[in-house]
């Protein structure tokens, strides 16, 4: 039985949680509010926003786990990619800890994170892991993949974005029409009220299972642009129906190739992962695939969708159990 404390400050999220061996004990995340006014993420004020945050978010995460420290068996922590300046701090820290501790270091890689996330276990799971093969849709604000699982480390790049990532798309939409930050969420609630099928946007036809969103931006752009000179109150009237729109068209590009990569290497068992995987479309539309290719879908609970350290930490047990260390040397990397 090990404890492991895990940390995660890649981006604009706080966060530490405590693992033994596979089950979440505690997962505390401190979000920043600060960014909201600037439309998206200021890298300098999260990094300072982080320092404030980190040792307080650990403190009550080892509270809330029910542990002393010196229980700790090891630290994990991500070392990219991110933002550098953010990096810095969780590494930073982590590395502070573990050495105060005597304990080791284990790096973990954010997207890998983000697809180990399936195999968190807490008191309320009522379905085992995934098995292997697995293929995972991976979908974030800055990647978007096509993996798959043929092990836990074992991740074959099948497909990925060629430029903009979805999450980024996404945003930007919310970002044309001023609705606020963060973008996806706001364009998730209002297309649940909007028609799917009101207008149609280009999607490009690009080779093999990679992806490619800037075409889908541009052409978003170009229409309301010609709407709103016709009808200056066009996104206003029709707000419901663009969110909708653009969200069909941008997850429904993804599913679609999703779908052709699993019949291909005639998988049984598939999954989303990331950020974007908390969109009600793409979790509606990988059960729909499930059901019409009788695969076995595994959808990840919220909480586990955005930048967590629970995810950090499946990923350093299962480094752990394997004795693969870091070394205190090593740097954060942004890519």
């Amino acid at each position: 039985m090990s404890y492991i404390l895990a940390i995660e400050s890649s981006c604009d999220d706080t966060s530490a949680a405590v693992l033994r061996d596979d089950l979440l004990l505690s997962n505390v995340i401190a979000s920043q509010k600060v960014h909201e006014q600037y439309g998206g993420v200021v890298p300098e004020l999260a990094s300072r926003a982080h320092q404030q945050n980190i040792v307080p978010v650990v403190d009550t995460a080892i509270r809330n786990a029910g542990i002393e420290k010196e229980q700790i068996d090891a630290v994990a922590f991500t070392r990219g990619p991110g933002l550098l300046g953010s990096l810095l701090v969780g590494v930073s820290f982590a590395k502070s800890f573990a050495q105060a501790l005597g304990v080791p270091l284990v790096e973990v890689n954010h997207l890998q994170a983000h697809v180990l996330s399936h195999f968190i276990r807490t008191p309320e799971s009522a379905t085992p892991p995934p098995q292997f093969p697995l293929m995972c849709l991976l979908v974030s604000g800055g990647h978007t993949q096509i993996l798959l699982l043929h092990s836990h480390f074992d991740m074959e790049l099948i497909g990925q974005t060629i430029d903009d990532a979805a999450g980024e798309a996404i945003d930007k939409a919310a970002k044309i029409m001023d609705l606020g930050y963060p973008g996806g969420p706001i364009i998730d609630r209002l297309a649940q009220q909007g028609n799917a099928d009101a207008f149609q946007f280009a999607t490009p036809h690009i080779a093999g299972y990679d992806y490619s969103f800037s075409g889908i931006k541009t052409s978003f752009l170009y229409f309301l642009r010609d709407r709103l000179v016709e009808e200056p109150d066009f996104i206003e009237h029709h707000k419901a129906d663009l969110c909708a729109s653009i969200q069909k068209c941008i997850m429904g590009f993804l599913l679609k190739k999703f779908e052709k990569a699993a019949l291909q290497h005639k998988v049984r068992q598939v999954a989303i992962a990331g950020g974007v995987s908390a969109n009600s479309y793409l979790r509606n539309g990988i059960a729909a695939l499930g059901k019409k290719h009788h695969w076995q879908v595994f959808v990840p609970p919220f909480q586990f969708c955005t930048d967590n350290a629970a995810m950090v930490g499946i990923a350093g047990h299962f480094k752990y159990l394997r004795g693969e260390f870091a070394d205190i040397s090593l740097p954060p990397y942004t890519n």
